[in-house]
């Protein structure tokens, strides 16, 4: 209960900084985003050895990945807060992914209703194993990394992109069998989505 409390206050957190870069000339806008999410995920030694040595990187591999994000932009980029959550399993394993992330992207334009976009983000990731048969464990861990892409108006208050992210995080859980102790633990190293976002100005 505490770790999902301190997510939602870190949620609030991030959503605020973000509006709180709002300037003169800018807008305050929201979108929603689907796109494939691919993790590279590290185990422990002792999983390998009690789950003879299974393919972690294929729990979470091109996986459907939804998202929702708010914040603020002005022409020359933008400040914005996003929730995103994908989950997928292979070898009986199975992962949640959650991403809490504050972003900045700078603006450069290709034709007046063209712009490539290119920035970076800090936030948060949440990692829960949900394997049928084992006891749900959830960690948080750090985030940070790059995204870019191109974001294209289709009317004065709405747009769409095709962007690009990269993260690196920290975040790990365990996996431990119904009556069983702890067999050992997966931790997340890095995770690469593309997706497309549809925005709106307000």
């Amino acid at each position: 209960m505490l770790k999902f409390n301190q997510f939602v206050l870190a949620l609030a957190f991030i959503s605020g900084s973000a509006v709180a870069q709002a300037s003169e000339g800018s807008s305050t806008f929201g979108g929603v985003t689907y796109g494939n999410t691919s993790d590279k995920i590290s185990k422990s030694n002792n999983l390998n050895r009690n789950l003879n040595n299974p393919n972690a990187d294929g729990i979470i591999g091109k996986d459907g990945t939804w998202g929702v994000r708010l914040g603020q932009q002005t022409q020359a980029g933008r400040y914005y807060a996003t929730y995103d959550n994908v989950s997928g399993n292979h070898n009986g394993l199975k992962l949640r992914q959650e991403n809490l992330l504050g972003s900045y992207d700078a603006f450069m334009p290709i034709t007046p209703s063209t712009k490539l976009f290119g920035g970076g983000t800090l936030g948060f990731t949440k990692l829960t194993q949900e394997s049928r048969g084992s006891s749900r464990d959830t960690g948080m861990g750090y985030s940070a990394g790059l995204q870019a892409g191109v974001l294209q108006q289709v009317s004065q208050n709405a747009s769409v992109e095709l962007g690009y992210r990269y993260l690196r995080s920290n975040a790990s859980t365990e996996v431990s069998p119904h009556g069983v102790s702890k067999v050992g633990s997966l931790k997340l190293d890095s995770s690469a989505q593309t997706y497309l976002a549809a925005n709106y100005n307000f």
